[in-house]
């Protein structure tokens, strides 16, 4: 069987090497939701906030009410409710991810107190961006 490529020449690819490919696509990590936690609503919908792993300590305790956070050996997860990135503009190095869609496989490290999975965006928000030695987007200079 012969694969074109965009210039007109092909490559030649046994039906063997067709089968790997494809199951190696399957093995792959797929897209995913962040599960919430049994007993737990999300009522106003989920989307997450990812950091690198290193900063995930030093967020933890600045904050005043901690909802769900998840993490894996490079980030940490945590869960806010839908559109918590409206009007805010993330320190870089931060992910957004809107339905708490991830690729990674994160582990519940901390479960909410309450019934809802959530962390309050704008402190975290704050936090972050201390540790993470960013200045808040509303405090920023505005030059002419």
């Amino acid at each position: 069987m012969a694969v074109s490529g965009v210039s007109g020449g092909g490559q030649v690819l046994s039906l063997d090497s067709l089968v790997r490919l494809r199951r190696g696509m399957r093995t792959s990590a797929a897209p995913r939701r962040l599960p919430v936690p049994e007993g737990m609503t999300a009522p106003l919908g989920c989307d997450a906030v990812a950091v690198p792993a290193r900063f995930g300590p030093l967020v933890l305790p600045r904050l005043p009410r901690v909802g769900c956070v998840y993490a894996d050996d490079v980030h940490w997860w945590w869960i806010l409710p839908s559109d918590s990135d409206y009007a805010l503009e993330w320190p870089t190095g931060v992910r957004y991810s809107t339905g708490a869609v991830v690729v990674d496989t994160p582990r519940l490290i901390h479960r909410g107190d309450g019934t809802v999975p959530y962390t309050p965006p704008i402190p975290l928000y704050l936090a972050l961006c201390r540790v993470m030695g960013t200045t808040p987007t509303w405090s920023k200079q505005i030059t002419a």
